[in-house]
């Protein structure tokens, strides 16, 4: 029989390293072990009880609110690997009317427990506790989390195992950072093709007198709500302002409807369901006015597409950074041992790219023309040009 020979095509490639990340981790939460335990048949009580002895050690034992430990103890993994084959033979011998909370409790386990037995330098282990305080109303708790650092060892045989494989992005730059965290073999084959847009078509500006550090947000709300004014007055039409977090985007939307109420502004929601989404981009009609504000790396930053007068202009008020909390820098420190670069393929390689797909709704076919303003003085660094489309052509602002 012919033997077939299969031939991948990875379109948006600049998402697996992320997607690769979350698909081999897993995390436990002790809210929902103490919910399957209250509520378990008579026959899982002694493993889950077991499980929770072990779990309740581990984390009295951890010395610190996040802690990283150099392996999973074997005591939890095997309480957990017995945990779940009890669970298992209880949903088997009784398939009908099964409670939702242990299913998934059983689905989440059964991922940390594959994952635990294919533990390696390329992942991590950590234990973090909540609320330690006690806040009143709010319950103290703990997670368990195997959490991957470098997809690459997983991704390499689902690579091998295809004839070819072809990865499509705009944004895979640098080469060596996606070399590395997907594990693309030494003689893959790059090609840069040349952008069909021209540096005429779009006008990126960098405002180098703001600093948008997080130390520095509410002294850099008044220049760029004057940023915004300027370039509307210059060309009024529809525009879209990204900020790194809602409560950035609310306090800078606040701030220039204040000082120009006379501008439209409509604003990008917490948690918003499908109509509503539709809604924030329907205001975005063809001849409009206004200014849309959003969050960069959200649904509005990437893969939407507001062609001609739909959207002339973008205002980036972020590097696009990772936040910086001991999570990210126990990350940083993993790739800095494996790479060297822990900073750049940390925070700002995943960061840069995530501001050139927010620019990128600014130009889509070879008509458009508009205007991005990247607002940051950090946006002024070589480390940082160096990573922006060499299509474009990046004027420096003083203010």
């Amino acid at each position: 029989a012919n033997a077939w020979r299969v031939g991948v095509l990875v379109d948006e490639a600049h998402n697996l390293v992320d997607r690769a990340r979350a698909m081999y981790s897993a995390t436990l939460h002790s809210g929902r072990l103490r919910a399957v335990r209250a509520s378990a048949p008579p026959a899982l009580k002694k493993p889950l009880d077991r499980l929770h002895r072990r779990w309740t050690r581990l984390v009295q034992e951890a010395p610190e609110p996040y802690t990283v430990l150099d392996e999973p103890p074997r005591t939890l993994a095997a309480a957990l690997q017995d945990t779940t084959s009890a669970i298992g033979e209880h949903l088997a011998a009784n398939p009908a009317g099964v409670d939702s909370a242990l299913l998934q409790f059983y689905f989440d386990a059964l991922q940390f427990t594959r994952l635990l037995d294919t533990f390696a330098a390329h992942s991590l282990f950590d234990v973090t506790r909540q609320n330690e305080g006690h806040e009143p109303g709010r319950a103290s708790g703990s997670t368990l989390c195997i959490r991957n650092v470098v997809p690459a060892s997983f991704l390499k045989p689902r690579l091998a195992a295809a004839r070819a494989t072809v990865l499509f992005s705009a944004t895979l730059t640098p080469w060596n950072f996606y070399a590395d965290m997907l594990g693309l073999p030494d003689d893959t084959a790059w090609l840069d093709v040349p952008a069909p847009f021209h540096a005429e078509q779009l006008s990126v500006r960098i405002a180098s007198h703001v600093s948008t550090r997080y130390p520095h947000r509410n002294r850099s709300l008044a220049p760029i709500a004057a940023i915004i004014a300027a370039q509307y007055e210059a060309a009024p039409g529809n525009y879209i302002a990204f900020f790194s977090s809602f409560e950035y985007l609310e306090q800078a939307a606040s701030e220039f409807s204040t000082l120009h109420p006379d501008v439209p502004t409509w604003r990008q929601g917490r948690r918003m369901d499908e109509s509503e989404r539709e809604g924030f981009l329907a205001r975005f009609m063809v001849g409009g006015r206004g200014v849309g504000f959003a969050v960069l790396g959200g649904s509005f930053a990437e893969g939407i597409d507001l062609v001609g007068t739909r959207l002339i202009g973008a205002f980036i008020a972020t590097l696009g950074l990772p936040q910086f909390n001991p999570v990210n820098e126990e990350l940083r420190r993993r790739l800095a041992q494996a790479f060297g670069d822990g900073y750049d393929y940390m925070y700002l390689f995943p960061g840069i790219r995530k501001v050139v797909q927010a620019a990128g709704r600014v130009i889509r076919t070879t008509s458009d023309t508009g205007t991005v303003h990247l607002i940051d003085d950090r946006f002024a660094r070589p480390e940082v040009l160096r990573l922006l489309p060499n299509w474009w052509s990046v004027k420096k602002e003083l203010g």
